[in-house]
Order: structure tokens, then sequence, then C-alpha cells
């Protein structure tokens, strides 16, 4: 058997259950993020033919909440508040160095999957801002000449868990 195949094999196993409905889609959607860590085309595929429903309206579920992403993750989600106190503070700049210094744009992961940079609208502390929040490590008042320092903690912690 292909790894590949080896990897959809605990959704295989969920979806297994004779009594899902379409009403569990919420649901099969959340535990297909939680193993993948975002929601592939063959498990979209896989789900819709298990609930006899058209692969468009996974898609369409996929894609409405903001939650389910298609793009795979990395290990550290980099969240860059850009609300209004943040932004007027130079949130954009912090987040034009974090681009630039991991080589992707906003959205995207990082190939060897350590990093992903996702723009917010509000953290939730304004008073500090701008604020960037690293998986649920928050930092207060962060400078673009703060970004490499932030970016190297979990590089480090990275090279630890090897």
């Amino acid at each position: 058997m292909c790894k590949e195949n080896d990897l959809f094999q605990p959704l295989k196993a969920f979806l297994a259950n004779d009594q899902l409905t379409e009403s569990d889609l919420i649901e099969i959607l959340h535990f297909t993020q939680d193993h993948f860590g975002y929601i592939p085309d063959e498990a979209q595929f896989l789900i819709a033919k298990r609930l006899k429903i058209p692969t468009s309206r996974v898609y369409g579920v996929v894609t409405f909440y903001s939650y389910f992403t298609q793009v795979p993750k990395g290990e550290n989600q980099i969240s860059i508040c850009l609300g209004t106190a943040c932004y007027i503070k130079g949130a954009q700049s912090i987040l034009n160095e974090f681009e630039k210094q991991l080589g992707i744009s906003a959205g995207e992961t990082t190939a060897d999957r350590h990093f992903s940079i996702n723009p917010t609208r509000c953290l939730g502390d304004c008073s500090k801002a701008p604020v960037v929040m690293v998986n649920e490590d928050v930092y207060s008042r962060v400078e673009p000449s703060d970004v490499s320092k932030i970016l190297d903690i979990y590089r480090m912690e990275s090279q630890e868990a090897k």
C-alpha cells in the first residue's frame, strides 16, 4: 500500500461510521483538519462520496468557514494583527518583515512547514499595539527589528525537538 493512502486511513475509519449523515459534515471537516492540518482535495472527495453529496457542497463549506483551510499550515502559526490600532502603529511593516525573512506571503506556509503567516483583524490587546501572536505566545509593541528574534525562538525550539 502506498504511503499516501496510509495518511487517509484514519479519515476512512472515521467515515466508516454508519450513523454519519450530511448534518455531520462540519464534525467530519474538523476531524479531517485536525488529522491533516488542512483539508486536502482528496479528503473532500472521500467525504462527499461517503455522505452521498456533491464534492462542490463539501468545498463550499470548506471555503465558507475561515477556520477551515485547504493550504497546509506550518508548525508555528504567526498571526499579525492588522486591526486599526496595530495598523496605525506599524503592523504592515512587521508583516512585510515576516514575509521578507521567511520568503513567503501572507496566507502561505514555508516549504519546510515550520511557519505560516496569518494576518488577522484583532488579537484583543490594542493597548499594546502592534501585536503578534505565534501559536499561543503573544508579543506586544513589536517592531520590525524584533522579527528575527521572534523567529529565532521558534527555530531553536524546532532544532531542540529533533
